[in-house]
């Protein structure tokens, strides 16, 4: 933390202006980066991050005391909000309601920027259809002792499971030590539907990798798996998006191309966009089994599930992250 305030600077992005308060705070300590270094990070990025955040309303978590201390996570815009900053209200299960902030472009990264937001965290949902979700989210979450290569695998056979039903999965790195996929799809299931879909996902990869995988909710019953959460597409829940900052080792850092596991520590507080060929050179866990017996679809497997499917129904490949696709699916 600075020992005082510096003069605000304004910098003219697009058509508006954006105050950036006490630009030489340090938010980053070991590196020296400040809060205008993050700011211009941002808009480094601008035009991936959002494709991923841009036009959703996301809950603002913000660290105004720098990242060693607790973040607050606020639903409800700033009163004092710039007219380039749009909302939606959304409405939960437990009868609450907020306004919450929705960013459309550039100027409105810096601005929730210098509120103390280090990563963006959008709902699943456009402004426009708040009650339909066009974005299911599928997050791997390793458990102690499992490697990054065995993350890889189960990102493989999660891949596979929703070719087998005409689907998309995008890969980026979570901030911290797993993955999350991203599943651009019509809006037009509600959240219970969209969580029921998730989960039988989850419960597919499981019966094809087991041992992997796990979709079981009680920690102490999942080993050492790769926890495939499907919870992360409930109503209230949002999940950081691409490009984001996380704070964890104490400062943004980029991904390497080369994200095998003596890279991958160095590269995960940024939510990076992964392609399937950065994923396919990280190897294989020793634990895969290539001659595993492929569990078929039946009663309890993907085929009953309520599956929110995109047009056709063709596999396709996994080829790259959506904010850096200008299709929306």
């Amino acid at each position: 933390m600075n020992p005082s305030k510096t003069p605000a600077e304004i910098l003219d992005i697009g058509d508006a202006e954006v105050r950036v308060s006490n630009p030489d705070k340090v938010v980053f300590p070991e590196p020296g980066l400040t809060k205008l270094d993050l700011v211009r990070y941002y808009l480094s990025v601008a035009e991936g991050a959002l494709r991923g955040a841009g036009g959703r309303p996301m809950v603002l978590k913000r660290f105004p005391k720098g990242i060693d201390a607790e973040p607050f996570f606020q639903k409800r815009v700033p009163e004092n909000h710039p007219e380039f900053i749009d909302t939606a209200t959304l409405h939960y299960s437990s009868g609450t309601s907020a306004e919450e902030t929705v960013i459309r472009d550039a100027a409105g990264l810096a601005w929730v920027v210098n509120l103390g937001c280090l990563d963006l965290n959008p709902h699943p949902v456009r402004a426009e259809d708040l009650d339909h979700p066009d974005e299911l989210r599928i997050d791997l979450d390793p458990m102690p002792g499992v490697d990054w290569s065995q993350i890889v695998d189960v990102a493989y056979v999660a891949r596979e499971v929703l070719d087998d039903v005409g689907l998309v999965g995008w890969p980026k790195t979570s901030g911290s030590r797993g993955l999350h996929i991203l599943v651009r799809i019509s809006p037009e299931w509600s959240y219970s539907e969209l969580r029921l879909a998730a989960e039988t996902l989850a419960r597919e990869v499981e019966n094809r990798a087991p041992g992997l995988a796990t979709a079981r909710w009680w920690k102490e019953e999942r080993g050492e798996s790769v926890f495939v959460d499907f919870n992360q597409n409930a109503k209230d829940r949002t999940v950081a998006s691409a490009y984001s900052v996380r704070p964890p080792a104490g400062c943004p850092r980029f991904y390497s191309p080369d994200m095998g596991r003596g890279h991958y520590h160095q590269a995960r507080t940024i939510h990076r966009p992964l392609s399937a060929r950065t994923l396919r050179g990280a190897g294989r866990s020793p634990r895969w089994n290539r001659r595993r017996r492929w569990i078929p679809r039946g009663p309890a497997g993907l085929g009953q599930g309520t599956w929110p499917r995109r047009e056709g129904t063709a596999r396709r490949r996994w080829v790259g992250p959506p904010c850096l696709n200008n299709a929306t699916h």
